[in-house]
């Protein structure tokens, strides 16, 4: 009898054992395998939270099948303590393995707001904004100008959560001085700047900051990232270029920044100015007398002055030989390359097209016609504005 009994038992243990494993096996498949999420969502990760709050979360919002699965697989990983506040995007059909991975790694919120300080042209503007995981695209809630509008009613509430990612993006053609007045607006930053750096200097690029970032090393940064890239592209330059030094290149690749904000123009724009160098023709280049006015410290807001095109400056390049002694913004990269390695064309002159770009030409009766046919649209511009 006590055979049977021992028989049975054992049976019932192997069965035991049998189902646990295919338990096991089961939740092993449940936890690495896709999720039920159908569309992204967000995931904010509270300071303090846990992993029993997280799973709540999650499940509230579809993402996985298991709470208590999704612990247990984060426990038995060995990451149930490494849990990190933020805002994280939650791909569909992510598994649980994914997400747990995700929320213990330790790197930057990919979703939720973002404070982005943007340094412009014409202004700088305190941008917030927040990822909208349905289509992948951020929507502004907040926009201003720090150093001339007043802050939006709840904007710094919003702005001062600890997860809300930090952001300096500087437009192409600014100015050094634009930059550092810029970079004073961003409270999110902090320490002061040891000087405005060379004109030409600093890479138009986005950068994401730490809040509390200090200002002269992002700076810094800005100042090797455009050494990088100046280098590079002075490696791949064309032969036989007027240019005798990198700096000189980064003097042309301002004025061609300032000329066109048309990506397929730069190339050609540059190449008019190459061509005029190598005939010893002046530059006459607009962007570069308005630099000599305004020191690159604002914009000019009016029209060039006759008396302002007629005055000797190291910059009127109506008067001056050759290139102007600095820069006269910070060029982007694409700028940069264009100076290094220009069209090939035997253009001479440009005008506006009335549609943004310009039209070029290769001699001086051609381009009047040009000149001929823009003024007639401008005409017609401010007559249309004025009717309006």
């Amino acid at each position: 009898m006590w055979r049977h009994i021992v028989s049975n038992f054992l049976t019932v243990l192997i069965v035991i054992m049998v189902g646990l494993a295919g338990l096991a096996a089961w939740a092993k498949k449940q936890y690495e395998g896709p999720g039920p999420l159908a569309q992204a969502v967000c995931l904010r990760v509270e300071q303090g939270s846990n992993f029993t709050r997280v799973s709540q979360d999650l499940l509230a919002q579809g993402a996985i099948r298991s709470g208590y699965i999704f612990r247990a697989g984060a426990d038995y990983a060995g990451k149930s303590k490494d849990l990190k506040f933020g805002s994280y995007l939650v791909a569909p059909g992510a598994s649980m393995q994914e997400i747990v991975d995700e929320i213990t790694a330790g790197v930057p919120s990919s979703c939720g707001t973002e404070l982005n300080l943007r340094i412009g042209v014409l202004n700088t503007q305190l941008i917030l904004r927040e990822l909208d995981p349905g289509s992948g695209q951020y929507v502004e809630k907040a926009k201003f100008d720090p150093a001339a509008e007043a802050r939006p009613e709840g904007f710094d509430a919003a702005a001062s959560k600890a997860d809300v990612r930090t952001r300096v993006t500087v437009a192409e053609g600014v100015t050094s001085w634009q930059v550092v007045e810029g970079l004073k607006a961003a409270d999110f930053l902090a320490g002061e700047v040891k000087a405005v750096p060379p004109e030409g200097s600093l890479a138009p690029d986005s950068y994401e900051v730490k809040r509390g970032s200090d200002r002269q090393k992002l700076i810094d940064e800005m100042e090797a990232r455009q050494g990088a890239i100046l280098a590079a592209a002075w490696e791949a330059r064309a032969s036989g270029l007027p240019y005798e030094t990198p700096e000189e290149a980064l003097v042309m690749a301002s004025i061609v920044e300032k000329e066109t904000g048309v990506p397929g123009e730069r190339g050609r724009v540059a190449s008019v100015f190459v061509n005029r160098l190598e005939q010893g023709m002046k530059l006459q280049t607009d962007p570069a007398v308005i630099y000599g006015v305004t020191k690159g410290q604002g914009i000019l807001g009016r029209g060039l002055r006759q008396s302002e095109l007629r005055r000797e400056t190291p910059y009127n390049t109506y008067v001056i030989e050759g290139l102007p002694p600095t820069p006269i913004c910070n060029p982007g990269r694409a700028a940069i390359e264009a100076a290094l390695n220009p069209d090939s064309t035997r253009y001479l002159f440009f005008v506006a097209d009335g549609t943004g770009g310009h039209v070029f030409a290769q001699t001086l009766e051609e381009h009047n016609r040009n000149v001929a046919k823009w003024r007639e649209i401008e005409a017609q511009q401010k007559a249309s504005g004025a009717a309006n």
